[in-house]
C-alpha cells in the first residue's frame, strides 16, 4: 500500500510538473504567433492578459495536453493520500517544482544557477529520507464529527482568507498563495477521510460532509491561487503555496489520522520533510518556475 501510494504521488508530482512547463510554452508560443501575425490588443493598461490573449493561449495544444496533465495529476494525487502518510505523499507532489524547473531548461529556455540545483539535490535526498522513515498505516475510521470539523475549518478559512486578500490589495500575494496551499492541503485531508469510496457507495459519499470540504477547499484555492499568480510577486506565492500544502496537511495527518515513522527514525523524518519544504521553497524562485507560474496566471 505505501509503495503503491509513493507511486501514485511520484506519478501525480511529474504530471503537475510537466503541465507547468507544457501552459507555459503553449502561453509563450501564442502570444509570439499572434505578435508575430501583427496583432494587437493582447495585454490591458496595466500589463494583465486581455480575454483574447487568454482564450489564444488555452486553445494551443501544449495548453491542452498540460491541462490533461493537471488532472491526471490530481487523480494521482488523491490516490497518494488514501495509500500514503499525508507528510509523505503531500511533500512529494511539491517536489512538482523541481520537474518544472529542469524541464524549464529545455522547453523554456531557461538556466539555471547553482542554488537552484543544490536545491533540486536536497529536495531529493530529503524525499528518499521520508520514503525511508514513512511507516506503512492501516487507515483509521475517524468519526463522523472529524468529518464536521473539517467542513467548518475549511468554510472559516476561505471566508477569513479572502476577506484577507481583499483588505491587503496588491500586497497580498504572499498571504493569497499561503492560503491557496492550506485549501489544497484541506483538498488533501478531505480525500483521505473521504467516506464511501471503499467500498463505493454513492448515498455514503454524498452523505459525507468531507466531500463538501473537499469541493470547498479545492474552488477556494484555485481562486486563491489565481489571485495570488497575478498580483505579481509569482515567486514569493509559488513559495508560500508550497508551504501552505506540505505542513499543513503533514501536521494534521500526524496528530489526527494516525500518520506514523518506523520506530527510531522519527528524528530523520522531521529532517527531510523540513528541508524538502525549504528546498522546494528554494526552487520555486528559480526562473523557469515562475515564468511557468506567469503563464498559468495569463491563462487563467
Amino acid at each position: 500500500m505505501l509503495i503503491a501510494g509513493v507511486l501514485a504521488a511520484l506519478f501525480a508530482s511529474i504530471a503537475y510538473g510537466v503541465s507547468s512547463v507544457l501552459q507555459a510554452h503553449g502561453a509563450r508560443s501564442s502570444h509570439d504567433a499572434a505578435l508575430a501575425r501583427g496583432e494587437t490588443g493582447l495585454s490591458t493598461e496595466t500589463g494583465a492578459p486581455t480575454l483574447r490573449s487568454t482564450v489564444l493561449a488555452m486553445l494551443t495544444v501544449y495548453f491542452i495536453v498540460g491541462t490533461v496533465m493537471d488532472v491526471a495529476g490530481f487523480v494521482g494525487g488523491a490516490v497518494s493520500a488514501r495509500l500514503a502518510p499525508l507528510f509523505l505523499s503531500q511533500t512529494i507532489i511539491s517536489a512538482n517544482l523541481v520537474i518544472t524547473a529542469v524541464l524549464g531548461i529545455f522547453v523554456l529556455k531557461i538556466r539555471l544557477h547553482a542554488r537552484d540545483w543544490v536545491a533540486i539535490a536536497v529536495v531529493l535526498l530529503a524525499l528518499c529520507a521520508l520514503g525511508v522513515s514513512a511507516k506503512e498505516n492501516p487507515r483509521q475510521t475517524e468519526s463522523m464529527l472529524f468529518h464536521w470539523v473539517l467542513l467548518g475549518a475549511t468554510a472559516a478559512l476561505v471566508v477569513v482568507s479572502v476577506a484577507l486578500v481583499r483588505w491587503l490589495g496588491s500586497r497580498a500575494a504572499i498571504a493569497a498563495g499561503l492560503s491557496a496551499g492550506a485549501l489544497f492541503g484541506a483538498v488533501a485531508i478531505s480525500v483521505r477521510v473521504l467516506d464511501g469510496l471503499d467500498p463505493f457507495s454513492l448515498s455514503t459519499l454524498f452523505a459525507d460532509p468531507a466531500l463538501y470540504a473537499l469541493a470547498l477547499a479545492g474552488g477556494g484555492g484555485f481562486y486563491l491561487h489565481t489571485v495570488a499568480l497575478q498580483l505579481g510577486s509569482v515567486n514569493g506565492a509559488t513559495a508560500a503555496l508550497v508551504v501552505g500544502e506540505t505542513v499543513v496537511p503533514g501536521v494534521i495527518g500526524v496528530i489526527f489520522l494516525g500518520d506514523e515513522t518506523v520506530n527510531g527514525l522519527a528524528w530523520l523524518a522531521v529532517l527531510g520533510f523540513i528541508a524538502a519544504v525549504v528546498g522546494a521553497v528554494t526552487v520555486a524562485w528559480s526562473g523557469a518556475v515562475e515564468a511557468s507560474a506567469q503563464a498559468e496566471a495569463q491563462a487563467e
